[in-house]
């Protein structure tokens, strides 16, 4: 099964090798027909320390690295 990869926006990077990631999603109410925004928060693994707040980052899913960390950050 492949690894799912998500988008989306840094809102921290206080944490020593971990960044929090908002990743967005749109879709249509099913009654209203209106669309919906939701977004949620992911802690991603990033062992350099490479990414700061405001950064646009993709983190791919992986084996649990802590109680609360199952992502990490793609190069690139």
């Amino acid at each position: 099964m492949p690894k799912r990869i998500l988008q989306g926006v840094v809102v921290s990077d206080k944490s020593d090798k971990t960044i929090v990631v908002k990743v967005e999603r749109r879709f249509t109410h099913p009654l209203f027909k209106k669309t919906v925004r939701r977004s949620k928060n992911y802690k991603a693994h990033d062992e350099k320390n490479a990414h700061k707040q405001g950064d646009m980052v993709k983190i791919e899913e992986c084996a649990p690295i802590s109680k609360h960390k199952r992502w990490t950050v793609l190069d690139g």
